[in-house]
C-alpha cells in the first residue's frame, strides 16, 4: 500500500527521533583522509622510541610482523588498524630514518611519552623526553621541511606528503596515561595526581590549538584507559583489599583516569567553541578497554590481568625481568620473559601494553562511532555533529 505524504512525513519524523545520527551520517559522504598524523605514547608508537633508544626486541612483533617492528606489542596497534581501515599503509615513525615513507602521514608518538614534560631522563624514570610539546615541535618541522624535500622531485616527491594533506589529513591522539602513572611512581598521593590534571589538560589544548593554527582540521582524540587494570601498576604499587574493584583492578587509579577523561572531554567541548572550523571527535576507549577486561571470557579472552609475555608473580610481571629478558646461567643464555602459548587469547602483552588481538577488538568497537562524541564513525570524522 502506498503511503500518503502525511504518512511519509510521520515515518521520517520517527526515524529522525530514533536514529538521528545514523541518518545525518548517511546523508554525508565518507571522509577521504589522504594522511594520518599521530601523536601519543607507546599505545600508538610504531617505532619512535626504538629508533631513538634501541629496538624493542623479540618476541615483540612475533604475531603479525614475524620480527620486532618498533611496537611494544606482539603485532599491530590500534593506530595500525586505523590506517588500514582508511586504506593507508602503516605509519612510519618520524624519528625513524631507515626505510620510512611519509607520503601518507607520520607518527610522532614515542613510548613513555607524557603530555606534560617530565623533569627526568628516560633511564631514570622510564618516561620519554619526547613529550607532547616536543612531538608538536617535530610536527612543525615536518610540515615545513617535508615540502622543501618534496620539491626536489624524483624519489623525494614520493616519500613526502603533499601540502594539502596537512589540511585534509586526520590528526589522532592517544596520550595521557603516563602523566598519571608518573605521579604515582614519584610517590604522589591520588589527591596530588588529581591536582595537576588540569595543567596537563591545558597543555594538551595548547598543542591542539597549535596544529589548528597550521591548518589541521580533523581530530580523533582517545581518552586514557583503565590504568588500574594494568599488571605493571598492580604489581608495583601497593593495593589494599578495599581498593580492588569487581574486575580485580585498582579503583583509585581508575578513578583518577576517569577524572582525567572528564577533564579531557570538557577541553574538547571548549575547543569546539574556540576552533570553529575543526571537527573534534572524543573517543571513549576507557569504557571499551574496561569492558574487555571485566568480561574477558565473554569476548574470547582469558587471564585479563596477567601479562602474556613476562616472568613470574601473580600478574606474570617483574620489573627486573620484562618481556624478552635474558639471563646467563653457567655461561648459557636463558630467556626468562617468554611469550605465552597463545597471545590471541590474551589481553595484556607485556604488563603495560595490549596484545594485537586486544587492540583489534578495541578498534572494532570504536571504529563505528558507538563510543564517540559526536557518535560518528571513523570514516566520517571530518564532519561535525
Amino acid at each position: 500500500m502506498e503511503l500518503t505524504n502525511y504518512s511519509k512525513n510521520v515515518v521520517l519524523l520517527v526515524l529522525l527521533i530514533v536514529f538521528p545520527f545514523s541518518i545525518a551520517a548517511n546523508s554525508k559522504s565518507p571522509c577521504d583522509f589522504p594522511a594520518v598524523f599521530n601523536f601519543g605514547d607507546s599505545n600508538s608508537d610504531t617505532g619512535g622510541l626504538s629508533a631513538a633508544f634501541g629496538q624493542a626486541g623479540p618476541p615483540a612483533g612475533e604475531t603479525y610482523f614475524g620480527a620486532p617492528a618498533g611496537r611494544y606489542c606482539d603485532g599491530r596497534l590500534v593506530i595500525d588498524f586505523i590506517a588500514e581501515s582508511l586504506g593507508l599503509p602503516h605509519l612510519s615513525a618520524f624519528l625513524d630514518a631507515l626505510g620510512s615513507n611519509f607520503s601518507h602521514g607520520a607518527n610522532f608518538a614515542t613510548a613513555g611519552s607524557t603530555i606534560r614534560p617530565q623533569n627526568t631522563t628516560l633511564h631514570q624514570s622510564g618516561f620519554s623526553p619526547i613529550s607532547l610539546n616536543v612531538q608538536s615541535y617535530e610536527f612543525n618541522d615536518f610540515l615545513h621541511r617535508s615540502q622543501i624535500i618534496r620539491n626536489k622531485g624524483d624519489v623525494f616527491s614520493k616519500l613526502m606528503p603533499k601540502e594539502k594533506h596537512f589540511s585534509q589529513g586526520l590528526y589522532t591522539f592517544d596520550i595521557g596515561q603516563n602523566d598519571l602513572t608518573a605521579g604515582y611512581f614519584n610517590n604522589m598521593s591520588t589527591d596530588q595526581v588529581r591536582a595537576y590534571v588540569p595543567d596537563v589538560i591545558n597543555q594538551f589544548k595548547t598543542v591542539i590549538q597549535g596544529i589548528y593554527s597550521r591548518g589541521g582540521r580533523y581530530f580523533w582524540i582517545h581518552n586514557t584507559g583503565p590504568v588500574g587494570c594494568l599488571p605493571y601498576i598492580l604489581d608495583r604499587l601497593l593495593i589494599t583489599t578495599g581498593q580492588v574493584d569487581k574486575a580485580g583492578c585498582a579503583s583509585p587509579f581508575n578513578e583518577v583516569a576517569q577524572y582525567f577523561n572528564a577533564k579531557l572531554k570538557e577541553a574538547v567541548i571548549q575547543l569546539r567553541k574556540d576552533l570553529p572550523l575543526a571537527a573534534l571527535t572524543y573517543v571513549d576507549v576507557y569504557s571499551v578497554k574496561y569492558e574487555l577486561i571485566y568480561r574477558a571470557n565473554k569476548h574470547g579472552f582469558e587471564h585479563p590481568l596477567q601479562a602474556c609475555c613476562g616472568h613470574g608473580g601473580k600478574y606474570n610481571f617483574n620489573i627486573n625481568h620484562g618481556c624478552g629478558s635474558k639471563i646467563k646461567v653457567k655461561g648459557k643464555e636463558i630467556i626468562l620473559g617468554k611469550s605465552c602459548k597463545n597471545p590471541s587469547e590474551r589481553i595484556n602483552w607485556d604488563g603495560v601494553h595490549f596484545t594485537e588481538a586486544a587492540n583489534k577488538w578495541v578498534f572494532e568497537q570504536i571504529v563505528n562511532g558507538l563510543y564517540s562524541d559526536p557518535p560518528l564513525p571513523l570514516n566520517m570524522a571530518c564532519h561535525k555533529k
